[in-house]
């Protein structure tokens, strides 16, 4: 393999976001033509019955030409999310007592508030 090969496949500048069983990888290479751009990998964990364990990969290239559409989409998806959903994470994964039914992060807080409140009208004279 010559240094112009190995160049190819070289990262330029890389970052890893580290997010429960999900790694994201962020790594900026270079082209034959010597530009650069941008691959997103993700790589998620998964356990076997045998206690052993596996990564699956999905990796997204990503070019300059498409930097501003990409930029500008994902910008506004996950503003659109947050409006919308708030930025609480709602899942079964995340929360022991989810409820399918409860899909607001006002209601999520009424419930914890009202529970809490029930925790403290206890009495000492019935312990």
């Amino acid at each position: 393999m010559s240094d112009r090969d190995y160049k190819d496949q070289e990262d330029i500048f890389s970052k890893v976001v580290r997010a429960g069983r999900r790694t994201y990888f962020f790594d900026v290479r270079s082209t034959k033509a010597d530009d650069y751009y941008l691959t997103i990998t993700e790589s998620k964990k998964f356990t076997n019955d045998d206690g052993s364990f596996h990564f699956k990969k999905h990796k997204i290239y990503l070019y300059k030409e498409d930097f501003a559409e990409f930029e500008s989409t994902l910008a506004e998806m996950t503003q659109f999310i947050i409006k919308e959903k708030g930025d609480t994470v709602i899942s079964e994964r995340h929360q022991a007592d989810y409820n399918p039914a409860v899909h607001t992060t006002d209601s999520v807080e009424t419930e914890t508030t009202e529970t809490a409140q029930s925790f403290t009208d206890v009495s000492f004279d019935d312990i």
